[in-house]
């Protein structure tokens, strides 16, 4: 299994739901368009003033993909045996 990362924006304020949802719109159509591999994307509720959008990739594509999206911060997520 290959190693992922989990790459996430962060949105606040009485607008932050609508925005973290709206961005997923585009990264959706980012990855609909580009070579890299999304294997998984939603949105998490931190509290009700801060919501975040987040992308789950292949931890190789991270470099590359920090460069072009911009996320706000970034994990890598433990492989599983």
């Amino acid at each position: 299994m290959e190693a992922k990362a989990r790459l996430i924006w962060d949105f606040k304020g009485p607008a932050g739901e609508r925005t973290a949802e709206h961005h997923l719109i585009h990264l959706g159509e980012f990855f609909a368009r580009e070579s890299f591999e999304c294997h998984e994307s939603g949105s998490i509720v931190q509290s009700p003033m801060w919501h975040s959008a987040y992308v789950v990739v292949d931890l190789k594509d991270v470099q590359a993909l920090r460069e072009i999206l911009k996320p706000h911060r970034g994990q890598r997520i433990a492989e599983s045996t």
